[in-house]
């Protein structure tokens, strides 16, 4: 997949791209609004395992998020089975130094519409922390709505926290 957007692209990843992806994911500011399974510090170690993970997706549903240059985050999916068939998660991350940009904003909005059509989805949803209120927006931006708060869903970095669910159908 290769999605050509105003200041970025959504494309494969390649191994090539370690170095941006750990220089980028080892952030403790972009580790904070993850769940745990993003790991902090992020090593040349989960680099590697991260991008061995990816390439053996099938169907590829994880992405980066990408300069002309560089690796600069990343986005995807997790796919529900069962009675979930028809409904995904959306999760994304962007290095610090490209926030404010509006890059991630359009990420998720061509990334949905792409979402929807490549793997016949109805609904797809995200769980933005409490405290991330760019994520918040960005989803907003895209079109999701708040289908409610998930009050002490969360236990990050020692803190009990409420999460959002935001959803968009098709």
């Amino acid at each position: 997949m290769h999605l050509k957007l105003k200041s970025s692209v959504i494309r494969s990843w390649s191994p090539g791209d370690a170095v941006a992806l750990q220089r980028y994911a080892n952030n403790r500011n972009i580790w904070i609004n993850l769940r745990d399974v993003f790991p902090h510090p992020y090593t040349m170690e989960d680099a590697a395992a991260f991008l061995k993970y990816v390439a053996q997706e099938n169907p590829e549903t994880t992405f980066a998020i990408a300069t002309a240059s560089e690796a600069i985050g990343c986005v995807g999916l997790r796919l529900g089975v069962d009675v979930h068939c028809k409904t995904a998660e959306l999760g994304y991350w962007l290095g610090e130094p490209f926030w404010g940009r509006g890059i991630m904003s359009e990420v998720v909005v061509e990334f949905t519409r792409y979402a929807f059509e490549a793997f016949d989805l109805h609904r797809i949803y995200a769980e933005p922390f409490e405290s991330n209120r760019a994520s918040v927006r960005v989803l907003e931006k895209a079109g999701f709505v708040c289908e409610g708060r998930m009050r002490g869903s969360i236990f990050k970095n020692g803190k009990v926290l409420d999460s959002f669910l935001y959803a968009r159908l098709r």
